[in-house]
């Protein structure tokens, strides 16, 4: 049978039609209760396509209806292709996961540990217990943050260094080396701009933008036609509108993006953490690529070695312990966390009913995907809700669709 995601029915891949509509149903149930204004789901297994749901409508004010190739702002799912991209250039042998940052951004040699603010407002500067790595860049443990959270005063060092207004991703870079690290590398589990940071090293690696590099080394070799950092003008219809809750006013359009700006070009400072903007058909494309060992349609896209590394968990059981975490995303036993994303080490500790070894991660806007080695299955989902309060649609779907699984089916 050819993994080509060619469709297939459900019962002819193992899947329960009746489970597949009981995702379906949660997903139609929210929409009808006004929680989100619609969904684009797709599911496959052994490399086929078992579903693509369209539910509810892409604008509330028109009332279009949600279709398999709208387009959807992924923010956070950008996170595991920029982990691809890395693993790209580690085939070549260009970066080594204990290498120092500063090997590959000088701008981090001699990088500091903040250690709070003294009462005379001087920043209290400790040594590094070792310069933080390149593996501690990819798995949120190098020392980084966000820069929003309070920090003891750290939030005002990043606000003053205006890191969102560099030129491109070296002067990002550039910024993020001159500042103190929030903590000492490798102790600590923090969501930060480490995948920016990836970003640059990826342009200084390859010597090309990352726009450019995803494009031609992860995108067309994977077909994936509608992912990039902008919208161009022509497609911009096809991309559904982005909410916010209110407790008032219910769903509530948002005219512009509040996390990340909508680009209708390539963008100098393109976000490896956050810019993609991508459709359920094309990720479905970028998961079964992950599933499959780094190939699709007969392309290599990066070695079965490399996507292995990238999927295995990273974290000690010690920091697995620690109840670090961000949104839905609670590191904890059996929930660890490989490179730009979660590993699944036992699911039953973690109390979702995936394979052992699945590998997932969501969106600011809701957006969620898994890859289940295991099952040999992945889901995508798309939607466009910012809103902290949001439902638990990824682990909620997860174990819909561990009912839907019928085990005795196998390829």
């Amino acid at each position: 049978m050819a993994r080509d995601l060619s469709p297939a029915p459900p019962a002819e891949v193992g899947l329960s039609p009746a489970g597949l509509a009981a995702i379906d149903a949660y997903l139609q149930g929210l929409i009808d209760q006004g929680v989100v204004a619609g969904f684009v789901t797709l599911t496959a297994r052994h490399g086929k396509v078992a579903q693509v749901s369209s539910l509810g409508v892409k604008d509330l004010a028109t009332g279009e209806p949600m279709a398999a190739d709208t387009m959807f702002r992924i923010f956070s799912m950008t996170k595991p292709v920029t982990a691809v991209a890395m693993m790209i250039l580690h085939d070549q042998g260009l970066w080594s996961p204990d290498d120092p940052i500063a090997k590959h951004l000088p701008a981090f040699a001699g990088a500091k540990v903040f250690g709070g603010m003294g009462a005379d407002g001087e920043i209290i500067l400790q040594e590094p217990d070792h310069p933080p790595t390149l593996r501690e860049l990819l798995t949120h443990t190098a020392g980084l943050t966000y820069g929003r959270e309070p920090m003891e005063g750290l939030e005002t060092l990043y606000q003053a260094a205006d890191i969102w207004r560099s030129a491109d991703l070296a002067e990002m870079a550039a910024k993020l080396g001159d500042l103190p690290l929030a903590y000492q590398p490798g102790t600590k589990w923090i969501y930060s701009l480490s995948m920016d940071v990836q970003g640059a090293v990826i342009e200084a690696l390859s010597g090309q933008r990352l726009p450019d590099f995803m494009r031609e080394k992860i995108f067309e070799p994977l077909g994936m036609v509608d992912t990039a950092f902008h919208t161009p003008p022509g497609k911009k219809p096809r991309l559904a509108t982005l909410y916010r809750s209110s407790v008032s006013r219910g769903l509530v359009p948002l005219a512009g993006n509040p996390l990340l700006p909508d680009h209708e070009r390539p963008p100098a400072l393109a976000s490896g953490g956050g810019g993609l903007v991508s459709t359920a058909l094309d990720y479905a494309r970028f998961a079964q690529m992950l599933l499959d060992g780094g190939q699709f349609g007969g392309r290599q896209i990066v070695s079965a070695q490399g996507v292995k590394q990238m999927m295995t968990n990273q974290l000690s059981d010690e920091m697995l312990a620690q109840g670090w975490g961000v949104g839905k995303q609670q590191i904890r036993p059996g929930f660890g966390y490989g490179y730009n994303g979660v590993v699944f080490t036992d699911p039953e500790a973690a109390g979702i009913p995936v394979g052992q070894g699945t590998y997932h991660w969501d969106g600011a806007a809701g957006t969620w995907f898994w890859v289940d080695p295991e099952n040999d299955l992945i889901f995508v989902g798309m939607v466009q809700l910012l809103s902290e309060n949001a439902p638990t649609l990824q682990a909620t779907t997860q174990t819909l669709m561990a009912e839907a699984i019928l085990h005795e089916v196998r390829a």
